[in-house]
């Protein structure tokens, strides 16, 4: 895989009016000091189209090749995002955490998009809902049969209502991670699997709990690793979700 940063500078040179996001940047792997740079001057060069996917990161391979720490995510997860903000939205910046400090500092530039980019959070444990529901923007569910995200994302706007922000204001973006088949799967099969007529019956059914998008991810599938084949992949997807 191509660095997901340094991938998106380059979509941002080249393209005018596509979003760029990630799904997702894994924040025990990064430092958010140096992340939110990053992250801003993508804004800024994309003149305000970037989305930043986060997520707590599952691999204890990948946590070991980057010397991450796994106990305490959580906690670490929830400073990591008031850091970011932090230097999103204010100068002089200022924080102390119990894991992570920036002594007072001028950081600019900031990113074009205000408050700050939206942020979308990959969760599905309680902590992470509630994490979701206090910080963030959206949620960036995978995997989830419709009708048990609708249920976890009606207890997200709950969640935000009882802080104190307007559950309206939170989107629901789907990632469906594809894996096509000629002939059609069972009733257990995992969603955005199956025939083009079964994925199309997925982003209907997304649609129905008022998914504000879905955006796929071809590479589960057979082949999809050539970029002709992915590119062929794309434009069939984008015909039956139109």
């Amino acid at each position: 895989m191509l660095d997901p940063l340094d991938t998106l500078t380059y979509a941002a040179a080249h393209t005018t009016k596509v979003m760029l996001g990630t799904s997702v940047l894994d924040m025990p792997y990064y430092n958010p000091t140096v992340l939110a740079r990053r992250l801003t001057t993508i804004d800024i060069l994309s003149n305000g189209r970037l989305r930043v996917g986060l997520g707590l990161g599952w691999s204890q391979d990948e946590m070991d090749a980057t010397g991450a720490e796994k106990k305490n995510r959580g906690a670490r997860a929830d400073e990591f995002i008031a850091v970011l903000k932090a230097i999103w939205t204010t100068d002089p910046v200022e924080f102390h955490g119990k894991y992570y400090h920036v002594p007072k500092s001028y950081i600019s530039q900031k990113p074009i998009q205000k408050p700050h980019p939206p942020i979308y959070i990959a969760a599905f444990a309680p902590p992470a809902l509630k994490r979701l529901a206090t910080m963030a923007n959206g949620w960036n569910p995978v995997l989830i049969p419709p009708v048990g995200m609708a249920q976890m994302f009606n207890q997200i706007k709950e969640m935000a209502k009882a802080a104190g922000r307007d559950p309206s204001g939170l989107q629901l973006i789907v990632r469906g991670n594809v894996l096509l088949s000629k002939k059609p799967l069972g009733k257990d099969r995992a969603l955005f699997s199956g025939t083009l007529e079964q994925l199309q019956g997925d982003v209907a059914a997304c649609c129905e709990i008022g998914a504000h998008e879905v955006f796929f991810d071809p590479s589960f599938t057979e082949g999809a690793q050539d970029l002709t084949h992915w590119l062929e992949l794309m434009a069939t997807l984008r015909k039956i979700s139109s």
